[in-house]
C-alpha cells in the first residue's frame, strides 16, 4: 500500500487551519500553458472481446506492465480498468506525444497475452465487473457508496473517462483569470458530455441515455458528485464544499478501514470521528470527492466519457486545450456557452447537464453550442501550430459526429449494447 495511503503521525488539524490549507492549494494561480491528461481504458480479450478476461489473466498482464519504463504514472481501477496519468506537459504537442509513446509500448505488452485497451465510457459487454481490487480502501468505499444506491459499484468498477489537466489560470481578473476559467469549465462541461458521449444504455434505468456514465454521477451520492456553489467565490465554495462532505472512510495501519456514517469532515475536525483528523486524511478526503471539474492546484475535467479508437482520446483533451489556453479561443467561447439555459440543481444533476448525458447532440442548444467550440478549437489549433495530425483529429470528429449532431454513443453496433449496466 502506498504510503500516501496511510495516517501520518502529525498534529492534529483545526478546522480555520483546514480552510487556509484548501484555499491555498486548490487553485494555484499563475500563467497557463501545462496541460495534461488521464486515460481509463477497459482491458479485453483482443479476439473474443465479449468474453469476460479472468482476473489471474488480467493481474498477470498488469504486473508486466509495471517494469515498462513510461513517463506517464500507470494505476488500476478497481474493476481492472488501466489508467495512464500523464506527466505535466508544457504543451499540447508534448503532452500527446508523451501519452502515445506510452500507450504503444502498454498496447505492446498487453498483445503479448492477447489483450488489449478498450475506450467507452462504460464496459458495454462485462457490466456488472467483479471487482478486480480487494484493498481496505477499496471496502469502505463500496460500503459507503452502497448506501446511495448500485450506481457507486457501477462508477468504481464498470466507467472509464478522459480527465483533461489544466493549469487553474491567473490570479488576477479577465479571460484567463483563475475565477473565469473555473466557471467556464462548468459552463462548457455540459457541452463537452454531448459532444463525447460514449456509453449508451438500452436497459435499465438509463435506457436510452447516450452518456449512462455522466447520468451515474448525478446519483452516486448526496454531495461526492457535485459541483460546489456556483455564485461563491471559487476558494471559499470549494473549501466549504470539501468540509461539508461526507467522510468516505476513516484510513487505519491494520485492518479494515471504517466507512463512518453522517460525518462530514468538518465533524470529524470538531471531534466527531474516531480519532482526530490530520493535514493527511484532509488530502485523501480531496481525493474521495468527485464533482465534474476538481481543482487539485490545476483545474480537473472529470466529465469527459473514454472515446474509442488508438487515438480518439486526443481530440477531447486537444478541443479543451485549445478552448482554455488560447486566448482568443478563450473569450469568444464564453460568450458561445455563457447563455446556455440552466435550471435549478448544481451540475451534474441540474436540466442542462442531465440533457447532455441523455439527449447528447440531439439537443439543439448543445448542438449549436458544440459546433461553434469546434470551429473555435479548430483556429486556436492552428494559431497554436498544434500538430497537423492532432487538427485533421479534431477536424473528422467535427464532420462525422459534430456537424450532423450525432455523439459517439449513436454510432455504437447494437450487438455491442446488449448487455448494459443495469443499475
Amino acid at each position: 500500500m502506498p504510503l500516501r495511503d496511510l495516517p501520518d503521525s502529525g498534529t492534529p488539524l483545526a478546522e480555520d487551519e483546514a480552510e487556509d490549507l484548501l484555499r491555498c492549494i486548490c487553485f494555484k494561480t499563475g500563467p497557463p500553458g501545462t496541460v495534461g491528461v488521464e486515460l481509463e481504458w477497459f482491458v479485453h480479450a483482443s479476439h473474443l472481446p465479449h468474453l469476460p478476461v479472468p482476473p489471474d489473466r488480467l493481474r498477470t498482464a498488469f504486473d508486466g506492465l509495471r517494469s515498462l519504463p513510461l513517463r506517464s504514472a500507470l494505476t488500476f481501477e478497481p474493476g481492472g480498468q488501466l489508467e495512464l496519468s500523464s506527466p505535466p506537459a508544457a504543451s499540447l504537442t508534448e503532452c500527446v506525444s508523451t501519452v502515445q509513446a506510452d500507450l504503444a509500448a502498454v498496447r505492446g505488452a498487453l498483445a503479448a497475452h492477447g489483450l488489449s485497451l478498450a475506450g467507452f465510457g462504460l464496459d458495454p459487454w462485462h457490466a456488472p465487473r467483479e471487482r478486480l481490487l480487494r484493498e481496505p480502501r477499496y471496502d469502505a468505499m463500496e460500503a459507503h457508496l452502497d448506501r446511495s444506491g448500485p450506481a457507486g459499484r457501477a462508477m468504481m468498477c464498470d466507467s472509464a473517462s478522459v480527465q483533461v489537466c489544466l493549469d487553474a489560470g491567473y490570479e488576477e481578473p479577465g479571460p484567463q483569470g483563475y475565477e473565469r476559467r473555473w466557471r467556464l469549465a462548468h459552463l462548457l462541461g455540459p457541452v463537452l458530455v454531448a459532444a463525447f458521449a460514449n456509453s449508451p444504455c438500452r436497459r435499465g434505468p438509463w435506457a436510452g441515455w447516450r452518456s449512462a456514465r455522466q447520468a451515474m454521477w448525478a446519483v452516486l451520492d448526496p454531495v461526492r458528485g457535485l459541483a460546489p456553489p456556483a455564485r461563491r467565490q471559487p476558494r471559499t465554495a470549494w473549501a466549504g464544499y470539501v468540509l461539508d462532505a461526507p467522510v468516505m472512510c476513516v484510513r487505519a495501519e491494520a485492518g479494515p478501514w471504517t466507512a463512518p456514517e453522517d460525518l462530514t469532515f468538518r465533524d470529524w475536525l470538531r471531534g466527531g470521528g474516531p480519532r482526530p483528523a490530520t493535514r493527511a486524511d484532509l488530502d485523501y478526503h480531496v481525493s474521495t470527492l468527485f464533482p465534474p471539474v476538481r481543482p487539485r492546484g490545476h483545474l480537473e475535467l472529470r466529465m469527459i466519457d473514454a472515446q474509442s479508437g488508438d487515438d480518439g482520446w486526443l481530440v477531447p483533451l486537444a478541443v479543451t486545450a485549445a478552448l482554455f489556453d488560447d486566448p482568443e479561443a478563450a473569450e469568444a467561447v464564453h460568450r458561445v456557452v455563457a447563455p446556455l439555459a440552466d435550471g435549478p440543481g448544481p451540475p451534474p444533476r441540474s436540466p442542462l447537464w442531465l440533457s447532455a448525458a441523455r439527449d447528447g447532440l440531439s439537443a439543439p442548444a448543445l448542438h449549436s453550442a458544440a459546433v461553434a467550440c469546434f470551429a473555435l478549437a479548430l483556429a486556436a489549433l492552428s494559431r497554436t501550430g498544434a500538430p497537423t495530425a492532432v487538427r485533421d483529429a479534431v477536424a473528422a470528429f467535427g464532420e462525422r459526429h459534430v456537424v450532423p449532431g450525432r455523439s459517439p454513443a449513436d454510432d455504437r453496433p447494437a450487438a455491442m449494447t446488449g448487455k448494459d449496466i443495469r443499475t
